[in-house]
């Protein structure tokens, strides 16, 4: 495949386009080539160890570091404020900082003095106060240069920080960094390359300063004559000298772009792909069939199957079930938090468990749940929880202080750290001592079979590996409320067996609550010891998963769990269905009631022809769709008389009836095989 941007054989540009756009590469290159070319080879060295030159040259040295310095101390917050934080007048703050790069630089000149001056607006207080004389004074030209070149730092790292999704700092947040210490230890590390590129253009754009400079802080050999201002002089007498030195000025320029390589925002850290896992690093070799939906016990739990429990970490599972003296005090659960929310706004439910139980909360998408999670991590303004976790109300605390700590789908791990320090940035934030914290931290990656991965940064883990790491990061924070939005959703389905597994193993010893948010009714129901069922912001349902599973009370539930669900209103019959029909039923309940109708699939029975005898709901349809589950086939049959529902039947039956898209066919459904659900 052609790489973008390579122009492929037999296609030329229009020449309409083509002929300006070497005209402007000409236009640019002209000069350049025009100070190459004038340029007196053989007096170079001479011209450029000249001491004006030489003195001028250090002079420059020293005013481009320190307005870099300056850009740094100043520009950096000021980024980040334009980057993170809404308030008003946002685009003034922006276009002020954008200002110095398109005014004039001698307008710049006197704008600065008029503020800076003996006679401007704080000029007149700094000489006073503290004895400081800007104008015919390094630190004058020092401001110039700082003044017109900061704009590029605040610019560039302003765009790192924006494609840094905030994920990340949320997720330190939860671990117990302070906001200070997110910022120096997670933000800035992972927008390094846009900080750097902003950096480099700062200090060549400080380096070159000119208009700003003679204007404000003058011309004095020595004190505030740059290399710029030197060029400007030696062009009156010794034009051949000025040559060489705009010659090193654009070699200088030349070297920092071509450092850049046209970088000019850079690209924060986690936009890197993620490598295939190396051979033998992968987390496959388990199977699935332990956590069929066939095989769900009753209780709602399922035991590991054969394949789990031959899973490379059983051993160091069931060490750690049967109370491993290496394990971390944490898993001791010496204490026990049980969880307490009022949470209001656009998720509105009152919340309470006990502790050491564990949650699953589901439903359609837009329906809350992710907003639950972040309202009680304290990280959104749609909703609010009044939090109590064990005998504390931390609903005034900040994120950093609620000992809630969060593992969102992706993990978010830290990509400049390795999964060691991974694992102990919430202890460290805590202020555990760094022997102490590496030490907990290598053991809970040991528990959860990952140990021998500890050196590793997140892009050489699998996705299973990865998704370990950062449990084991959120279990060694020492939490009071684990929040784990949809932590398995990203891996294959062997993978997750196995990661399911592993968690379920730790959840068991957890001394705090746990919220899953899941769209995997395995998960749901082996994980959780209750489930919540969120719509529109509002509890549906909150039951144990036997009960959730045999009566259901959101269609979006029923259908997550594989059953047909059909919304109606009560008959004395059974349910007049509100996608059109009725459906008969046993023991309805009372007429006008709105109902849930759940019929498995597996209860449907298809026909070719009217089918005679018992079933009480019989409708024609058209075969739209068959999809194989297991060594099963489903078949979703539309009708004008009744909703969409799915069939399950063999391949066998498919093929003698002959099934395909489009066929016409029958369906029925016993009245005893329905289920009608109150809502």
């Amino acid at each position: 495949m052609k790489r973008a941007g390579v122009r492929t054989a037999g296609t030329r540009p229009p020449l309409a386009l083509a002929l300006p756009a070497l005209l402007a590469v000409a236009f640019l290159t002209l000069p350049l080539l025009g100070i190459l070319v004038r340029t007196e080879w053989g007096e170079l060295a001479d011209h450029l160890r000249s001491p004006g030159t030489v003195e001028a040259l250090k002079l420059s040295l020293v005013v481009s570091f320190w307005a870099l310095g300056l850009s740094l101390l100043l520009g950096v917050p000021l980024a980040w404020l334009l980057a993170r934080v809404p308030f008003p007048g946002k685009a003034l703050v922006r276009s002020l900082v954008l200002l110095p790069m398109v005014l004039p630089p001698t307008v710049g000149g006197v704008a600065l003095l008029l503020a800076f001056g003996r006679r401007g607006l704080l000029g007149p207080w700094l000489e006073s106060t503290f004895g400081i004389v800007f104008p015919f004074h390094t630190s004058g030209a020092v401001i110039a240069a700082t003044f017109v070149a900061m704009p590029f730092l605040v610019i560039s790292l302003e765009g790192a920080l924006g494609g840094l999704r905030p994920r990340y700092e949320e997720t330190a947040a939860s671990l117990g960094a302070s906001p200070v210490r997110v910022f120096f230890t997670v933000t800035l590390p992972m927008v390094a390359p846009g900080l750097i590129a902003g950096a480099a253009l700062t200090w060549a754009r400080a380096l070159g300063e000119f208009g700003a400079t003679i204007t404000f802080a003058g011309n004095l050999p020595g004190t505030t004559q740059t290399l710029p201002l030197q060029v400007y002089l030696l062009l009156q007498d010794e034009p051949e000298a000025a040559t060489s030195v705009s010659l090193l000025l654009l070699a200088i320029a030349m070297g920092v772009l071509i450092a850049l390589r046209g970088r000019w925002t850079g690209t924060p850290s986690d936009r890197r792909p993620r490598p295939a896992p190396e051979a033998g690093a992968s987390d496959t070799g388990l199977s699935d069939s332990g956590l069929s939906d066939s095989g769900l016990s009753e209780s709602g739990a399922t035991g590991p199957g054969p394949a789990e429990s031959a899973g490379p970490e059983s051993a160091s599972a069931s060490a750690s079930a049967s109370g491993d003296p290496s394990a971390p005090a944490a898993a001791a659960d010496t204490e026990r938090w049980a969880l307490h929310a009022d949470v209001t706004g656009f998720t509105r439910l009152t919340l309470d468990a006990d502790p050491g139980t564990t949650i699953a909360v589901v439903g359609p998408n837009g329906a809350g749940k992710t907003t639950l999670l972040r309202a009680l991590l304290g990280l959104t303004p749609r909703a609010h929880a009044d939090l109590r976790l064990g005998g504390e109300d931390v609903t005034a605390l900040p994120p950093h202080r609620r000992h809630v700590a969060w593992v969102p789908q992706d993990g978010a791990l830290f990509p400049h750290m390795s999964a060691l320090a991974n694992t102990a940035y919430g202890l460290r934030a805590q202020g555990v001592a760094r022997a102490e914290a590496r030490r907990e931290a290598r053991t809970w990656l040991d528990r959860l079979g990952v140990g021998p991965l500890a050196h590793r940064r997140p892009t050489q883990l699998s996705g299973g590996q990865a998704q370990r790491v950062a449990l084991a990061r959120a279990l060694a924070a020492r939490p009071r409320l684990l929040v784990l939005d949809e932590p398995l959703a990203a891996l294959d389905q062997t993978t997750r067996a196995h990661v399911r597994h592993t968690l379920r193993t730790h959840l068991a010893g957890f001394g705090g609550v746990c919220l899953i948010v899941t769209h995997d009714p395995v998960e749901a129901v082996s994980l959780a010891d209750r489930v919540l069922v969120l719509d529109e912001g509002r509890a549906l349902q909150d039951a144990t998963p036997v009960e959730v599973t045999r009566h259901p009370r959101s269609p979006w539930v029923a259908r997550m769990l594989g059953r047909n669900a059909w919304p109606g209103t009560a008959t004395p019959e059974g349910l007049a269905l509100s996608g059109g029909g009725t459906l008969v039923a046993t023991d309805p309940p009372p007429a006008g009631t709105p109902a849930l109708a759940i019929v498995a699939p597996e209860a449907v029975s298809v026909h070719r022809e009217r089918p005679e005898g018992s079933p009480r709901n019989v409708w024609p349809g058209t075969v739209r769709e068959i999809t194989a589950s297991g060594s099963r086939l489903r078949v979703l049959i539309t009708s004008d008389r009744a909703p969409d529902l799915v069939a399950e039947i063999t391949p066998q039956s498919a093929a003698e009836l002959g099934l395909a898209d489009g066929v016409r066919v029958w369906t029925s459904v016993k009245a005893t095989e329905a289920t009608i659900v109150p809502l």
